[in-house]
């Protein structure tokens, strides 16, 4: 397979979208079965267990956008470097980006591991279930690496047009983590009873098995990687380039679990059970809103190629799709949860306090889910365009400007419904005034004229 051939700059906008979505619907909706089988699972065992296991969610997310913002970097100029045609520079920079991703996870092992007791304890998490959030982030921390690694490594295999190969591996490793979760916290079929600890253990084991898959791929089947040292002068250009899309794109993505943090602190003034509530409804809405995930994974790549290749009117009729689509598809959503929040609750727990929160939350939030879709697609293309400043203003205008202030005031006027309520009115307001700046970046930005150098920065 040639890697530099640049697919998604010829042929219809709306078909490459289609073609590029539908796989990643398959793999990010095995993806996201990855807490929602936890979140069953654990909540099996009690309110304590799964209210324990909410408080580290936002930390956990923090990870993963450690992982998605390297990704970001990554893709972002590979997909420019392939639009331009370049295949040496393609391997030199997957390559790069990987290296990168290792040496970034070594440090936030070690991190993470000394720091659990006083940051859960500072999110609210009390002296009986701070033991079991450290069962669980200890395991986390250290198989970090079996998660940014290979998050890399698909995010570079994106790049080149290509999203059913990462799809099918992340059907796969959820397949692995479903079979080992009841095994692993329930002790069945001779397997030791571990709790919280087997359902870190099994996603750990599961997201080996993408590391190791990932590399096969990137190296034996899509020669994307070298062997070759160039030195430490070119390969620091390559992390500079990957870290101006990745610092920002990272920061975008942290931004959200830091203030559900923020909010899953204020939350539980209102009990453990509220927290659980509120950790078993977000789960429910990641899996309602991975079409959005997905066009976000593969809007990049579509970007990059156009840019590299010199095409912005592809990227701007991209955009319109987009939009048009996540707006209609938001609304069905939240139609849909409107009539069948407290059954979707009520798979998550028993507790009426906590199947009132849950269901509380999937009836106010829904109505702004085509909002926070544009913002996801926008930030998506945003990263793509080489331009990730505007993405970190919209997220900090949407999150810290608005939800944050918003749903304190809201939880002091209303309970834990004026903070969901605080949620839909940011993802509302910030949604369409998003579209509109990237509708102006698409018109404006030329393309880069070399991948690997860091482009000019860019006025906001």
């Amino acid at each position: 397979m040639g890697v530099c051939s640049a697919r998604l700059t010829e042929g219809p906008v709306g078909r490459h979208l289609v073609s590029l979505t539908i796989p990643m619907i398959w793999g990010i909706l095995a993806f996201m079965t990855f807490n929602v089988a936890d979140t069953y699972f654990v909540g099996r065992l009690g309110s304590s267990q799964l209210a324990a296991m909410s408080f580290t969610f936002p930390v956990v997310m923090i990870l993963f956008s450690i992982g998605i913002g390297l990704g970001a970097g990554t893709s972002s100029i590979v997909a420019r470097a392939i639009g331009v045609g370049d295949r040496e520079r393609v391997k030199r920079l997957t390559t790069d980006g990987l290296i990168l991703a290792f040496l970034t996870v070594v440090v936030l092992s070690i991190l993470g591991v000394l720091t659990i007791d006083p940051l859960f304890s500072a999110m609210g998490a009390g002296p009986d279930l701070l033991p079991m959030v450290r069962d669980y982030m200890v395991i986390w921390y250290i198989g970090i690496v079996f998660l940014v690694v290979p998050m890399v490594g698909m995010a570079a295999i994106r790049a080149t047009g290509n999203s059913r190969l990462p799809s099918l591996v992340m059907i796969a490793a959820a397949l692995v983590n479903i079979l080992l979760d009841p095994l692993l916290i329930f002790g069945l079929l001779g397997f030791p009873r571990l709790e919280l600890q087997g359902a870190a253990i099994a996603t750990v084991i599961a997201r080996a098995f993408t590391l190791v898959v990932a590399l096969w791929m990137l190296h034996f089947r899509l020669h994307m990687l070298t062997l070759a040292w160039p030195g430490w002068a070119r390969v620091g250009r390559s992390w500079a380039a990957i870290l101006h899309v990745g610092l920002p794109a990272a920061g975008t993505n942290v931004i959200i679990p830091l203030a559900t943090a923020v909010v899953v602190a204020m939350i539980a003034t209102y009990g453990p059970e509220a927290v659980a509530g509120f950790g078993a409804a977000t789960r429910i809405e990641a899996m309602t809103l991975v079409i959005f995930y997905a066009m976000s994974a593969i809007i990049g790549p579509f970007v990059g190629q156009n840019l590299g290749a010199g095409k912005p009117a592809r990227i701007e009729q991209a955009m319109r799709l987009s939009v048009c689509f996540c707006f209609g598809f938001g609304a069905l959503i939240a139609v849909l949860l409107w009539n069948f929040a407290e059954p979707l609750a009520r798979l998550f727990s028993d507790d009426p306090l906590v199947v009132t929160v849950a269901a509380s939350y999937l009836v106010i939030v829904p109505i702004s889910y085509g909002g926070a879709g544009v913002v996801m697609i926008a930030n998506a293309a945003f990263n793509g365009l080489g331009l990730p400043g505007k993405a970190v203003a919209v997220s900090v205008t949407r999150v810290v400007v608005l939800y944050v202030p918003i749903a304190y005031l809201g939880s002091r006027l209303m309970g834990v419904n004026g903070i969901f309520a605080a949620a839909a009115f940011a993802n509302l307001s910030v949604g369409l005034a998003t579209y509109l700046l990237v509708r102006r970046a698409c018109r404006q930005r030329k393309p880069a004229e070399a991948p690997d150098q860091v482009p000019e920065t860019e006025t906001v």
